[in-house]
């Protein structure tokens, strides 16, 4: 072995040891490293993906395949990545508050601060300290940084730096820390030995593809994003659609279901974190309180929280569909003001509330108020669809209210 070789493997043996220790110190629960190189079939799974439609309106998806598919397309010079996983784990049953119809239920990911901000201030840090390394020890070296927000395939690469695999429901397991965790990626040009692959450790089990309460799930290992809560109660714009508006029941933004059930969760712990600790106000909140917000409310109450990115519209339509899925006719009022409301997404929702809640002479009274002078499509196809539901029925609005 000559002497080149040698000196290269001293140097990455040390700057592994560097990654580890600082890792750990900055509360990351684990670390893996890949090259650039090792996805071959990724931009074929990719381009399948975004041909089948799956990816629905998120049409960043499909302008940056290139990038998302090969490292080296959005950074030529990089040699080794680096991922890293940092634990959000809830404290207590996350879907609990699925049976508490008047209160709405968070994704556990949303329930503190923003996650993007945390990890990458730490994943700059870990990073920092291995440029740092490689300079004391005579070698040059140049970093990216990555969390969520740029054209990465954060889980793929996990799974091959050995962190963690994709389970059925696509989403990053691992054999350590179960589910609940964050991945940030740092690319460096520096030459670093990778670590084995992790592969798929699922075996039979198909309790994350049976609890999805939308079945969106084409078959193991694929997410049709059209019929995702997740992606319809945060990326989607328009209204929610009918068909999983049953079955979005009081879910408000996001949904936890297929990874709460995923049994390897047994070895996950809570955060550590203190700014991943869940704020009160944001376990099951009360939905006659949020359907109230106008977006200085709005924002003003998710200040410092990843709900706040979906904007005020969309999550008082969200909030209005699980008042809908409530049986409660107490929303009433609060959903006949939402009626005349200023953005349509969220008249639209409303209307379908009302549906849900108010008797037929209600109704009458509503369409008169609301229905009859709306002007905005949707808002127009929501009236069109109760008044349809309701003559099925025997309790048809008039047209000449």
């Amino acid at each position: 072995m000559s002497d080149a070789v040698v000196a290269k493997d001293r140097l990455g043996a040390r700057l592994r040891r560097r990654l580890d220790v600082d890792a750990a110190r900055l509360g990351f629960s684990g670390i893996g490293v890949t090259r650039p190189e090792v996805l071959p079939d990724l931009a074929a799974d990719l381009a399948g993906f975004v041909a089948a439609g799956y990816h629905g309106t998120m049409g960043w998806m499909a302008e940056r395949m290139a990038w998302r598919a090969s490292p080296r397309e959005l950074w030529g010079d990089v040699r080794s990545i680096v991922v890293a996983a940092f634990d959000y784990g809830p404290v207590g049953d996350p879907l609990a508050g699925l049976a508490r119809p008047d209160r709405g239920v968070i994704s556990a990911y949303a329930r503190h601060r923003d996650y993007h901000d945390l990890v990458k201030g730490r994943l700059k840090e870990l990073a920092g300290g291995l440029v740092a390394e490689a300079r004391r020890a005579g070698a040059a070296g140049d970093v990216k940084v990555f969390v969520d927000t740029a054209p990465v395939m954060e889980k793929p690469l996990a799974a091959a730096a050995g962190l963690a695999w994709q389970g059925k429901n696509t989403l990053a397991v691992s054999r350590r820390i179960g589910g609940w965790f964050f991945l940030g990626v740092i690319y460096t040009t520096l030459d670093l030995a990778a670590d084995a692959p992790e592969p798929v450790r699922c075996g039979s089990c198909r309790a994350c593809l049976d609890a999805c309460p939308t079945r969106a799930f084409p078959a193991p290992h694929r997410l049709d994003a059209r019929r995702c809560l997740s992606y319809l109660t945060i990326e989607h714009a328009g209204s929610i659609p009918a068909e999983f508006r049953v079955a979005m029941g009081n879910r408000i933004y996001g949904c936890d279901d297929c990874l709460a059930v995923c049994p390897w969760n047994k070895f996950a712990t809570a955060a550590r974190e203190a700014k991943l600790v869940a704020r009160a106000d944001l376990l099951e909140p009360q939905l006659a309180d949020l359907v109230e917000l106008d977006d200085a409310g709005f924002r003003h109450f998710f200040a410092g929280s990843a709900v706040k990115r979906t904007g005020r519209d969309r999550f008082v339509r969200n909030v209005l569909v699980a008042i809908g899925n409530s049986g409660e006719a107490a929303f009433l009022p609060a959903v006949e003001r939402r009626l005349g409301d200023a953005a349509a997404v969220v008249r639209g929702a409303a209307v379908w509330a009302a549906g849900r809640l108010a008797a037929a002479d209600v109704l009458e009274a509503l369409y008169a108020r609301y229905g009859v002078d709306a002007r905005d499509g949707d808002v127009l196809a929501e009236w069109a669809a109760l008044r349809h539901g309701m003559a099925e029925e025997g309790a048809g609005l008039s047209d000449s209210v």
